[in-house]
């Protein structure tokens, strides 16, 4: 490399962890290209727009500001001037079948008091309950959370607080040590699943999830999540940064065992000193490095890894809005225990589902006409290597079968009112996002596939390669990539500086 030269870099995936990632190499002085397979940034986070109203696609609930804030601040910003987070409560509407319903936000006299009225025995039960999720919250998250791990001594120096933890232990198992009551057991076990992962499998280090809504709350950004997804890319912008849409990636181009380039399908080629993937782990490795040695190997090795559920998504608009609803309501099932496992392990779709349902128009009505409603609702899914349904077949049918559930329990004249609907289905997820068996959060969250056993955010043996993502440590979610981001930015940047351009 010639000498004073300034260090480049390349991005490929604009979600929230390829975005934040490219934030802060441009903050350091590395000039970074962002690549985007879609006509529009946000990976998952992407948004539909038809008739008036406005459809996040993906992540809805943003549970962790003073990350997005540091985000903003790592290049000398405030967020407040590129998008504005709205207070969400309460956090979710917990509902069953049988009429009870269970409102969990950030008020402690009212949790208590809901928590007294269904069952006395659990009030001082769910204290304790609180304070083992703020211990694994201080050692998982705050401590561990963007500390890349990448030799196994790592893993060996955390685990004594794992242990003392009892992070073999589930998510599930760890609420029912606490709480007695069945239906207060689901309400605070089913946070695993945010991140696609099995209350019953994942590990109670998952449990944190529930003292980062109590430490800052759940959020919303005005416009919607694609308004924090814009404000994200016109700070890259602002920084000097260059976004490239419609330029899906084929292969990631060697010499030896360095990466030297992007090349996109239409033939374009970006070379930089250092290259990065948003994208699904398994496509990176098996598709864009398909052509080495390394790429071949270690997409084999995560193909016989266990991956999350896949969801099954519906966007539409109606005429009036319900505001009976809350924000983010979650609409339990029938079944829980059975229907998840349905859901991790089995051959085809349940005969029942759970929902989350999303109202976004009782924090924010500008998403859709006045008076009109735009609302999302999913069902978790098999992914396609348990289940291989035939969704142009039957997502139809599955749509049908949720929205007059819907309207007979929660949204009265749903479909005399319905005025344009889509779906996204596991095939979508595969499709259009790459995710290996249509998995919607990449690898399963157990413990031996979390931290060191997660794929590493610099590759073990392509110097120069670097992931980012939910299919790197720490894992899904919107906190959860954005710390991944910040993980790999310190490497990046650290070794720019100890080899420089």
């Amino acid at each position: 490399m010639s000498a004073g030269r300034a260090t480049t870099a390349v991005v490929i995936g604009s979600g929230f962890g390829g975005l934040a990632l490219a934030i802060r190499l441009q903050a350091a002085g590395i000039q970074t290209t962002l690549l985007e397979k879609r006509d529009k940034p946000g990976g998952r986070a992407y948004v539909y727009e038809d008739q008036g109203f406005t459809f996040d696609a993906g992540p809805t609930v943003i549970t962790d500001p003073s990350a997005l804030e540091e985000l903003f601040a790592a290049a000398g910003r405030r967020m407040a001037d590129y998008v504005e987070l709205l207070p969400v409560s309460p956090f979710y509407r917990l509902c069953w079948e049988d009429g009870y319903a269970f409102d969990y936000g950030n008020n402690q006299a009212e949790l208590d008091r809901q928590i007294a009225a269904k069952s006395p025995a659990d009030v001082d039960g769910y204290r304790r309950f609180l304070a083992y999720s703020r211990a694994v919250f201080e050692e998982g998250y705050l401590k561990l959370g963007a500390v890349p791990f990448l030799n196994f001594r790592d893993m060996i120096r955390a685990g004594p607080q794992l242990a003392r933890l009892q992070a073999w232990r589930s998510v599930y198992s760890k609420v029912a040590q606490f709480i007695e009551d069945d239906q207060l057991r689901q309400a605070f076990s089913f946070h695993s699943l945010l991140v696609g992962g099995n209350p019953f499998a994942t590990s109670s280090i998952y449990a944190l999830i529930h003292a980062l809504e109590r430490q800052w709350g759940v959020w919303f950004p005005r416009g919607g999540t694609g308004a924090l997804v814009s404000g994200l890319v016109r700070l890259f912008t602002d920084l000097g940064g260059t976004v490239h849409l419609n330029a899906e990636v084929a292969e990631i181009e060697m010499a030896g065992e360095h990466a030297t380039a992007f090349v996109t399908k239409d033939g374009r080629r970006f070379a930089a000193d250092r290259v990065a993937s948003n994208a699904d782990v398994v496509h990176t490795y098996g598709d864009l490095l398909g052509g080495s040695d390394r790429g071949r190997t270690e997409a084999a090795r995560l193909k016989r890894q266990r991956f999350s559920m896949s969801l099954f998504v519906i966007y539409f608009g109606l005429s009036r809005h319900h505001e009976q609803l809350a924000h983010h309501t979650v609409c339990f099932g029938p079944r829980y225990r059975p229907l998840i496992d349905e859901i991790f392990r089995g051959v085809s779709l349940p005969a029942d589902f759970s929902l989350y349902l999303h109202s976004p128009c009782a924090t924010d009505p500008s998403l859709a006409p006045a008076g009109a409603g735009s609302y999302y609702v999913l069902a978790p899914v098999p992914h396609l290597g348990n289940a291989d349904i035939d969704w142009a077949v039957e997502g139809p049918l599955y749509r049908d079968r949720i929205l007059s559930y819907l309207e007979a329990r929660y949204m009265p004249n749903l479909k005399s009112e319905l005025v344009t609907s889509r779906i996204f289905t596991p095939a979508d997820f595969k499709t259009e996002l790459n995710s290996h068996l249509g998995s919607a959060f990449s690898l399963d969250p157990v413990l031996t596939q979390s931290a060191w056993f997660r794929p590493h955010n610099r590759d073990d043996r392509i110097a120069n390669l670097y992931l980012v993502g939910a299919g790197t440590h720490p894992g899904a979610g919107v906190p959860g990539v954005v710390g991944s981001a910040k993980a790999t930015a310190g490497l990046m940047i650290a070794d720019a500086a100890a080899s420089p351009a």
